[in-house]
């Protein structure tokens, strides 16, 4: 029985392994998450080819008595070379990659998860600084709608009220409210304050109606369609609030690359 095979893989993250090796994480759209060790040192054809938001097709060789597995070659489809020419690509293609990895590549369906991986990096490659960060709060949505914790973000969940209201999300809940069936007195009184995205209680997180807009406007949309969807920072900063909040509830923690 041959002990390799192929697969069609995303690196996600690269890194340091013993004095001239490295270590790759692949998402794979056959088996999900694969970590493998990629051979030789710095001007190694291949490890080059294994570096962070390539992808194409990967042959793994692996020696299951040992729980071992190497990269052997890769067919490199997309290289993505724009990711690393602006700060704000990198860091969004970086939070884009450890989203996956925290939560082990979607658990599940690997090849709907490859494909939103690839369909935001290859959109992300050549954005502008001002869809950068858009391009990752409309991936981190999705992504919360892969793993099937996506709010109802349209309606107050108690009432049913929506279109125009006043929404707050409880993270803890994973819920919409409308300031009447919430604590009134709370709700109300904070949705007259200075317009924070995020009320005092940080449970609590404030959804105007622009923002709730975008997000159901965009939410089952290709990023490739994203620039003709406008939002203002206000509903952006409140949209990645929740993207967060809503990730961070499944995941049991906040990730660092979310907040630059």
């Amino acid at each position: 029985m041959s002990r390799t095979a192929v697969y069609s893989a995303l690196v996600l993250r690269s890194r340091p392994s013993g004095e001239s090796n490295s270590e790759v994480f692949l998402l794979t759209g056959e088996e999900g998450i694969i970590r493998a060790t990629v051979f030789g040192g710095a001007k190694s054809k291949l490890r080059a080819f294994a570096s962070p938001y390539n992808s194409g097709q990967v042959w793994i060789y692996r020696d299951k008595s040992k729980d071992y597995a190497k990269l052997s070659d890769f067919d490199v489809r997309s290289w993505r070379p724009g990711l690393r020419e602006m700060y704000d690509r990198t860091m969004a293609a970086a939070a884009v990659a450890e989203t996956i990895l925290s939560s082990h590549g979607g658990g599940g369906e690997w090849a709907r998860a490859l494909n939103l991986a690839t369909e935001t990096l290859d959109i992300l490659e050549s954005s502008g600084e001002d869809l950068c960060g858009h391009l990752l709060v409309h991936f981190l949505w999705r992504w919360a709608g892969f793993l099937g914790i996506q709010p109802d973000v349209e309606h107050c969940a108690s009432c049913g009220r929506g279109e125009d209201s006043l929404l707050w999300f409880n993270a803890h809940e994973g819920t919409a409210l409308c300031a009447t069936c919430g604590t009134s007195s709370v709700f109300q009184s904070e949705s007259q304050a200075s317009g924070n995205y995020r009320s005092a209680n940080s449970q609590r997180l404030y959804l105007n109606p622009g923002c709730r807009r975008w997000l159901l406007a965009v939410g089952g949309l290709s990023p490739s369609y994203l620039h003709r969807f406008s939002m203002d920072n206000k509903s952006f900063h409140e949209a990645k609030a929740l993207a967060t909040a809503v990730l961070a509830g499944a995941l049991g923690r906040r990730l660092v690359s979310w907040e630059w």
